[in-house]
């Protein structure tokens, strides 16, 4: 047993050295009580019309399979914005589709407040009007900031604001 264990150390080793390993863009995804524990030790609050986080309930909010380079974004912009944060959206179901959406962990949505507003507004280069979104921000770590009226929707690539 101990022999079969050091082997497969070995293997590992040796495929993450030579690139056998899982790409490096390749996303850490998280449990719902994972993510709700850093969310709620950095103070991040959440919210949700039904009171849930299930995520295959549209009016639920859960952080099921989010992303750690999401969950480290948000928390990250609530430490350089100085905001109270209040997450409306995450990983369930009833957001659109795609590679960089909701449900494969790398966007939330947040309360729309005066100093989320103002911070977006006044750190990051506006983006333009994108039809049937809303207006954009995009940071310098290429992250974006989508007010859709109600809300921000913030799509994390990486961990930087």
């Amino acid at each position: 047993m101990r022999i079969h264990r050091a082997l497969t150390i070995v293997a590992v080793a040796v495929a993450a050295t030579v690139g056998f390993a899982s790409p490096a863009f390749a996303a850490t995804k998280l449990t719902q009580a994972q993510a709700a524990s850093q969310l709620s030790a950095a103070g991040i609050t959440h919210s949700s019309s039904g009171g849930c986080t299930d995520r295959n309930n549209s009016t639920c909010t859960s952080y099921e399979q989010i992303n750690q380079s999401t969950v480290s974004g948000i928390i990250t912009f609530k430490r350089i914005s100085g905001c109270a944060i209040n997450i409306t959206g995450g990983t369930e179901t009833g957001h659109s589709s795609g590679t960089y959406s909701h449900w494969n962990g790398y966007k939330v949505d947040v309360s729309k407040t005066t100093c989320v507003t103002n911070y977006i507004k006044g750190h990051y280069s506006h983006v333009g009007v994108i039809p049937g979104w809303g207006d954009q921000w995009k940071a310098p770590s290429g992250n974006l900031y989508t007010d859709e009226g109600t809300h921000w929707d913030i799509l994390y690539y990486t961990c930087g604001c």
